[in-house]
């Protein structure tokens, strides 16, 4: 018999309260969605999200993963490269392969804002000394870019598109995770909203989408409830755009955290050795507040940090598998 405590939570529950009680439903008594989300839907929104131009810019790392002690290897695109930080904190991108005999250059060390070669010790970081030249980079305060005009084959633009963040008090993760598909899978599995509930049942709960995409107005708006655990929800309505090709912006815009966002962000970095393209997906997590806790929030961010990552990992741990399906289905002409 169920407790008569139990039962009478619900009811009392005040509607005003940023976290709201959720009613315990089977996974497989959910409303369906395959019905809405129609097919030629998403994969128009893809398209349109395509169509967006990038500059040629690239993410490719948390800013706060790049430092100036030890050169970071990178692959974008197929292209080797080597980032660190000059003595002034600067960002700075490159060639990975030394100029002298393509030795790796992230293998090196820092020593006075230049990477020295392991191998036979060539400092390289100036620009044209001995034929190395640099890559336009951006460091935008949370993530890293770089402009790879002989990859994205565009126009290219002095800096990226970066997505409008929250003004004020903020709190940033970012987690890094790698799929065996391409670019554009990552962006259709996050332009179907559609999924959440069904597919991160441990995350999501009364998911709705309320508009999709339209020639006036190109987002996704959704109701939500992410799950906190047991019998706890926080309801919020988010919105889904796409600013550039390889980049899909959920905005939360009315409940706890609005204005907060999370950034997705698809990177090509080249096919493995059985040929396949692998994506590096690397999403930032912008949080916001107006509740006075926040600030002891921002203060604990090293702490919280690592649990915001591993909240996005496990995300995506299914979501890449829906990215690589999507992927597979694909190659074969399905």
């Amino acid at each position: 018999m169920k407790n008569p405590i139990t039962r009478l939570v619900p009811a009392k529950w005040p509607a005003r309260w940023p976290v709201q009680w959720l009613p315990r439903e089977p996974w497989a008594r959910q409303q369906p969605t395959y019905r809405d989300a129609s097919p030629p839907v998403i994969e128009a929104a893809v398209k349109r999200a395509e169509a967006q131009p990038s500059g040629n810019w690239f993410v490719f790392a948390a800013s706060r993963s790049i430092g100036s002690a030890k050169p970071v290897a990178v692959e974008v695109g197929g292209v080797e490269l080597v980032a660190w930080r000059r003595t002034d904190g600067t960002l700075r991108v490159g060639p990975g392969a030394c100029p002298h005999l393509g030795a790796p250059l992230a293998a090196g060390k820092v020593d006075d804002g230049q990477v020295v070669c392991r191998w036979h010790g060539l400092a390289v970081g100036d620009e044209g000394r001995f034929g190395w030249l640099s890559y336009p980079s951006h460091d935008d305060g949370v993530l890293c870019w770089v402009r790879l005009d002989q990859v994205g084959r565009e126009e290219p633009t002095d800096l990226p598109t970066v997505p409008e963040r929250p003004v004020g008090l903020q709190l940033d993760a970012v987690a890094t995770m790698t799929g065996y598909c391409e670019p554009v899978d990552v962006v259709a599995n996050r332009l179907d909203p559609w999924h959440g509930a069904w597919f991160h049942p441990y995350s999501f709960s009364d998911l709705r989408v309320l508009q999709v995409p339209q020639e006036t107005d190109d987002r996704f708006l959704v109701d939500v409830t992410f799950r906190l655990g047991g019998a706890l929800g926080v309801p919020v309505r988010a919105e889904f755009i796409c600013p550039g090709p390889r980049t899909v912006v959920m905005r939360i815009l009315e409940g706890e955290g609005a204005g907060s966002v999370v950034e997705t962000h698809a990177t090509p970095i080249g096919p493995a050795r059985d040929g396949r393209p692998r994506t590096a997906v690397i999403e930032a997590t912008v949080a916001t507040s107006e509740r006075p806790g926040f600030q002891l929030a921002r203060r604990a961010a090293p702490l919280l940090r690592p649990a915001m990552t591993w909240t996005a990992a496990r995300l995506w741990r299914d979501d890449l598998a829906y990215a690589e399906r999507r992927y597979a289905l694909r190659s074969r002409g399905r």
